[in-house]
């Protein structure tokens, strides 16, 4: 049987924890949520709710996404599958077996859930995040060819190809960074599109002017260096 392990960053998430936690299908091994460095009842909810709750002082997306895998390599028995989803519920968990199928059923590497329009609530992804996704994909197509059409967080991967990426990037650019050693690493690789509606709370990225620029930098850094790394 297919061992699956989630991982959840999670800053400031105390109204929506629970849901997300709740939501995700009883297939998955075991629910990791990674506390940001969060200062309300985010681990408390999270722990009541069931998952195995870290803490990460750094602040940063990347910094906790790499607290919740220093604790997988812990575990005796290692998953086939890690899926990263957020802590808003602005993804929709229970559509975790659509992201993980593919994977299973195809041998596929790695899976994006793309948030497209037709299935976006009208204001769930900002203006900036709408341009930063087309800029980021669109820059992508161009230097590496790739069918990318989203960088959304709900994504899943097989655990040993996700240990080959040596990921490092500890704030804004993980996503970015995931799917561009991806293309570099020759990852069989697909999306599936999936539901998003508005979160719970407000973005720490995208919710926020500074949030907003310092992710398009990262993300466009991260872009360019692979762009004429050899």
């Amino acid at each position: 049987m297919t061992k699956i392990m989630v991982i959840i960053p999670a800053f400031n998430e105390e109204s929506s924890i629970a849901n997300v936690i709740s939501d995700i299908p009883n297939i998955v091994e075991e629910i990791i949520v990674v506390s940001n460095n969060s200062t309300d009842n985010t681990e408390i909810n999270a722990k009541k709710a069931g998952a195995t709750v870290l803490s990460e002082p750094h602040k940063g997306y990347g910094y906790a996404c790499l607290k919740g895998l220093e604790y997988v390599a812990t575990k005796a028995t290692k998953p086939d599958i890690i899926v990263f989803l957020d802590g808003d519920y602005s993804d929709y968990p229970e559509e975790l077996t659509k992201i993980v199928a593919p994977i299973i059923d195809d041998d596929i590497d790695f899976v994006i859930g793309a948030r497209t329009k037709q299935m976006r609530a009208p204001g769930s992804m900002t203006l900036p995040q709408i341009f930063g996704n087309w800029l980021a994909t669109t820059l992508m197509a161009l230097f590496f060819r790739s069918t990318f059409t989203d960088l959304g967080p709900f994504r899943a991967i097989k655990y040993e190809k996700l240990l080959g990426l040596n990921m490092e990037d500890k704030t804004y650019g993980w996503t970015v960074e995931m799917q561009l050693k991806a293309l570099k690493q020759k990852l069989t690789y697909t999306e599936i599109p999936v539901n998003y509606r508005n979160r719970i709370g407000v973005s720490k990225v995208s919710g926020t002017i500074k949030g907003a620029i310092f992710a398009g930098v990262k993300i466009l850094g991260w872009i360019f260096k692979y762009s004429f790394k050899s």
